[in-house]
């Protein structure tokens, strides 16, 4: 189907708030090389284009590969800082006005890179965007769950020096083989730190995996999910709870979750009344940022204003901004779709 142009503008310029974007998987090509040139690391690309044809995944793993080796060229600072700058750009022309941002200090610590490296370089970008762009963000530490649990444990201790810079912790990498139960320890040791708790669950792993981490991790909140569509008991609860899904359209469709976005369980779930989300994931490998994958999602499923209204909602109400600023950007939603909805006639 065709996405008509009105409403296409519209997605485009809608507040939204993105609460699903590893900072590492925004790194492009160009920067990339760049980097690898400022810091003397050789790639196994010869050019941009070379890496960009590389992008041709199978499945999760085979992104993961890639992904990591990218990362790589990630050792100063200053390169957290440009990363997290440039994201930020794209973030805000794509009218998206908070963020909550996953890294992954496992990747960069296995190198060698010291933690506070990856926290200060991030932090410091988000900063400046705060004051430069008006732009609200959170920092969300993800522990990679194809590593053991004690290395989670190691890797929330090292980065409790820097609590104030973070909001909460999730579980993102390979989730087959890797159920939630693996760190339930880890993941009840911040939730007694009073941080957050999200967890990837149900992308190439079963509906159960959602339960379990709803049940055993004890999340607030699911990244991906879209498999919960599997179990109508499950998506009863996500519904009646009010537990988000944050739903990354084109990495399911390249990552060959839902290769045609027309078979989406996305529709399905939000008609169900589950709170579900909109998000890049990794996008400088996924082929977009936030308004692409509005887009993709909306020519693909039979989506209108109102679900495009809803699901600019869910995205704020989702997040874990203070009450009082979650309800000044769902006012500024709401005036936004509401004016740009049609006025139904009055009853007869």
């Amino acid at each position: 189907m065709t996405l008509d142009a009105a409403l296409a503008e519209r997605i485009r310029r809608s507040p939204k708030a993105e609460l699903h974007v590893h900072i590492e998987g925004t790194l492009e090509p160009e920067l990339i090389f760049r980097l690898a040139q400022r810091n003397q690391v050789k790639l196994p690309y010869a050019s941009v284009d070379a890496l960009r044809q590389a992008y041709a995944f199978t499945d999760l793993q085979s992104f993961l590969d890639i992904y990591y080796a990218g990362a790589s060229v990630l050792q100063t600072e200053e390169d957290f800082f440009d990363m997290t700058m440039a994201y930020v750009q794209r973030a805000v022309a794509d009218n998206v006005r908070h963020a909550e941002i996953f890294f992954d200090p496992q990747t960069h610590t296995a190198r060698g890179v010291d933690i506070e490296i990856v926290i200060d370089g991030i932090a410091d970008a988000l900063a400046q965007a705060r004051t430069q762009y008006d732009f609200s963000s959170r920092m969300i530490l993800c522990f990679l769950r194809h590593l053991s649990e004690e290395d989670a444990f190691a890797t929330l201790e090292a980065a409790l020096p820097y609590r104030d810079r973070f909001v909460g912790v999730g579980l993102d990498s390979s989730e087959r083989g890797n159920p939630p139960e693996k760190f339930a320890r880890v993941f009840a040791r911040a939730r007694e730190l009073g941080l957050h708790l999200v967890a990837h669950a149900g992308e190439e792993g079963p509906a159960q995996y959602v339960a379990d981490a709803l049940d055993i991790l004890h999340v607030e909140r699911i990244d991906h999910g879209v498999r919960a569509i599997d179990d109508e008991a499950l998506v009863q609860r996500l519904a009646r709870e009010r537990i988000a899904l944050t739903v990354c359209p084109l990495s399911n469709q390249k990552l060959k979750v839902y290769p045609d976005l027309r078979d989406h369980s996305l529709k399905r779930l939000l008609d169900a009344g589950v709170a579900v989300t909109l998000h890049s994931d990794d996008p400088a490998y996924f082929g977009g940022y936030m308004n692409a994958n509005w887009e993709a999602v909306f020519e693909a499923l039979p989506l209108d204003a109102a679900d495009a209204h809803q699901l600019a909602r869910n995205s704020f109400e989702a997040s874990f901004l203070s009450p009082m600023h979650k309800a000044e950007y769902l006012a500024e939603v709401d005036h936004f779709w509401q004016s740009a909805l049609p006025t139904q006639p009055a009853a007869a």
